[in-house]
């Protein structure tokens, strides 16, 4: 049997138990989530989340970023450095990566036979506290120095929440997967200050009001300090440009200042920059404001706001609430003011859809409606009634269409724009836009192409369906 066909296998194993990701938000809010299973599940792997230091990021938005900036810094200091993150774009095993780069195949294939045992002896695992234990497990194997885990849902109830972390982390917070976890920021907050830990130190990215009381507040009550990026470690915009943007920080707690570049665009990344750069001061471990700059600079983070083509534009994106749709435009405006946009959009049944046309709807020349291979992904009719809700019908000169698959949507979006210069950009969806991806490179295969190819990817579809 070839390591292919043992992968595919592998993945069918963890895609066999219970997917919350794959359930309609009214399942999702009965979802029985329980940590005592996932300390279990450890017990018996000898507990590999305790054998190196963690940051642990939670938030609505830009927590995989904050993520990635401190995995790559603190990879540029010289540490062994293991990422966690989720969902994964083209490949399952990006989700664990050591030094910037996935596991192998191979290796998740050895990480899930030797989990099984385990696993076989604790009912109501998921599939996603499986591999957010394979993950604990990847980098203790690997002897990481150091890792950095994104929370996958929430924060209180969710699987990654069994670490006492260097650092508690909270980036921008916002309304999304409100049937589970609540409909006010204020109840959104009180999940996600649930990875705050007993006089564990908590960083915050900017936060409303409302969030912001809740946090302190829980900081207070657990005893932790609590840093606020935007008051106690300040940051201004330098330079912009599509090759990158830069940032001054002036760190309040340490009477010091630093100038970071990153490739990154968009003023929600040079905060999400300052968060990072406070969270690894904050975090006890030792690392040089020349590993932080290095590390800052060569940050590797696709589909946010990734221009891969600049005439005519073509850009991937993963922003899927209203929030992340007004950064959205505001960095479009900024990088290409007046020009016109063919949005690609596709989204699951608990997104605010209306909210976030209303949002791109000034920069809008045209929308066309997808569908990903995913369970939860609402059919593109369905879509194109809640555009004219918000006001995207013929008067508005902004017209509709639904096309599929992804790929037969980005054709068409490739072959408009090249008519009328339009901007191609893809949104609403990590998994429409993953699909836009890989489109793309079938057209221009990357230099570095990550391990997915489209029978693989074909299967993985599949599975999700199941």
């Amino acid at each position: 049997m070839n390591i292919e066909v043992k992968y595919n296998k592998a993945l069918d194993y963890l895609y066999s138990y219970i997917d919350y990701s794959l359930k309609h938000s009214s399942e999702l809010a009965k979802a029985e989530f329980n940590l005592e299973r996932v300390f279990a599940l450890l017990e018996e792997l000898g507990n590999p989340h305790t054998k190196y230091p963690i940051i642990h990021v939670a938030g609505t938005k830009g927590k995989g970023s904050v993520c990635a900036l401190c995995a790559s810094a603190l990879q540029a200091g010289g540490y062994k450095t293991g990422l966690y993150t989720s969902p994964h774009l083209l490949d399952y095993t990006e989700r664990i990566q050591i030094n910037g780069e996935p596991i192998s195949h191979e290796q998740l294939i050895e990480l899930v036979e030797e989990i099984k045992p385990a696993v076989a002896k604790i009912s109501k695992l998921t599939t996603f506290e499986i591999p957010t234990a394979i993950g604990f497990l990847a980098f203790a194997k690997q002897n990481v120095q150091a890792a950095v885990f994104e929370v996958g849902l929430g924060g209180r109830l969710d699987a990654t929440n069994v670490v006492t972390p260097k650092v508690s982390v909270i980036t921008s917070l916002s309304y999304d997967h409100m049937a589970v976890l609540g409909d006010t920021l204020a109840k959104i907050a009180g999940e996600k200050a649930g990875i705050i830990k007993e006089g564990v130190p908590v960083v915050s990215a900017p936060q409303k009001d409302e969030a912001l009381q809740v946090l302190e507040r829980v900081a207070t009550e657990k005893k932790s300090p609590f840093i606020l990026v935007g008051k106690d470690v300040k940051f201004e915009r330098l330079t912009s440009s599509l090759d990158g943007q830069s940032l001054h920080i002036t760190d309040n707690l340490r009477h010091s200042t630093l100038d970071v570049r990153l490739p990154l665009l968009g003023l929600n990344q040079i905060e999400n920059a300052a968060t990072a750069y406070t969270v690894l001061r904050s975090s006890g471990i030792e690392i040089s404001d020349e590993a932080i700059k290095k590390g800052f600079a060569e940050i590797n983070w696709p589909a946010r706001f990734q221009v891969v083509r600049r005439e005519p534009p073509v850009i991937f994106d993963s922003a899927h609430n209203e929030d992340s749709f007004a950064k959205l435009r505001q960095t479009l405006e900024e990088h290409f003011p007046g020009r016109k946009v063919t949005l690609i959009f596709g989204a699951s049944e608990d997104k605010n859809i209306p909210g976030m046309f209303e949002v791109m709807k000034p920069k809008l020349k045209r929308l066309i409606v997808t569908r990903a291979d995913h369970p939860r992904a609402l059919e593109p009719e369905k879509i194109i009634e809640l555009a004219k809700q918000a006001g995207l019908e013929p008067p508005s000169g902004i017209i509709s269409e639904a096309a599929s698959p992804v790929e037969a949507a980005f054709g068409r979006a490739l072959e408009l724009s090249e008519k009328d210069g339009s901007i191609v950009l893809s949104a609403g969806s990590m998994f429409v836009t993953a699909e836009v991806m890989m489109a793309w490179n079938k057209i221009y295969p990357p230099k570095r192409a990550l391990k997915a190819d489209k029978d693989e990817s074909s299967e993985r579809m599949e599975r999700r369906r199941r």
